[in-house]
């Protein structure tokens, strides 16, 4: 089964006899794309106020959504928008889909979280708790330029994993391929949450296998984790939205909203799981 669809399911269930949240705006940051890392993501809002992100810039995304923004969403069903996530589709219009879903899963993530009562720990670090070593070789899914020295000053080896040919080749220190055979060697794997969105997380998790630990990180991150960790990730790293006003304020205007939330780090072997966190709810 597609993760969409396993992530969907267990939010349905955990929201079985509870009231679903309705969907109170979307925020966009300022479009074209100003270059920033914060103007890579937008955010459903929910009327309980949780936030959701979403990379915006897959498949001209943010041009789609910017040209009718929150068209049919304010007042929606936060799980009918969420199913959105598992469209199937090649067009602007369902890349777009998928990216207000993925944001609504974000959200009722959030939503779930706050009604049990739990706030993920914060994030150690900015590479998902991996520790690289000397000797050892770190495979990175999408090109992640300010963490590359983090892992290569530590004496490792980096391949780094993209899509984009025009990146492919040789770097000072690591290299980048396109090819996910090269993960096979890895002993650690770092890797965005695009993966969910262009759905190439379980092609990459099968080249994978010799790693002992998968992170994935980044603010698209912060969603229900169960599925994940099933399927061999480790840790889960995202954002925790502290300062909501703030946050939407900064994401509209284009400027760092870094300071408005928190990194979090959830681990799989202290993850309690969303059935007990469901039964602490109620």
């Amino acid at each position: 089964m597609k993760i969409a669809h396993e992530m969907l399911n267990l939010i349905e269930r955990a929201l079985r006899g509870a009231r679903v949240p309705r969907v109170a705006a979307l925020h966009l940051p300022p479009a074209p794309w100003n270059g920033t890392r914060e103007g890579e993501f937008g955010a459903i809002e929910l009327d309980d106020g949780s936030l959701g992100l979403s990379y915006v810039l897959l498949g001209g995304t943010l041009a789609t959504l910017d040209g009718k923004p929150g068209a049919g969403l304010v007042g929606a069903d936060a799980l009918e928008v969420a199913r959105y996530w598992a469209s199937d589709g090649s067009g602007a219009e369902d890349a777009a889909l998928r990216t207000l879903g993925f944001a609504a899963v974000n959200a009722l993530t959030r939503h779930l979280f706050d009604r049990a009562g739990y706030a993920p720990p914060a994030a150690t670090d900015s590479i998902g708790g991996l520790a690289p070593q000397a000797g050892e070789h770190i495979g990175m899914i999408g090109y992640f330029p300010p963490l590359v020295k983090r892992v290569t000053d530590c004496g490792a080896r980096l391949t780094v994993l993209e899509l984009r040919s025009d990146l492919a080749g040789a770097r000072e220190g690591f290299h980048i391929t396109l090819d996910a055979r090269e993960l096979e060697a890895c002993d650690k794997v770092l890797s965005t949450s695009t993966v969910l969105l262009n759905d190439t997380l379980d092609s990459v998790l099968a080249h994978c296998a010799r790693a002992r630990a998968f992170a994935m990180i980044g603010p698209g991150a912060s969603c229900l984790p169960d599925a994940l960790f099933a399927r061999g990730v480790t840790l889960m790293g995202g954002v925790w939205i502290e300062q909501p006003d703030a946050f939407k304020a900064a994401l509209a205007s284009g400027t760092p909203w870094g300071s408005h939330a928190r990194k979090f780090a959830i681990a799989s072997e202290s993850y309690p799981g969303i059935e007990a966190l469901s039964a602490s709810a109620r």
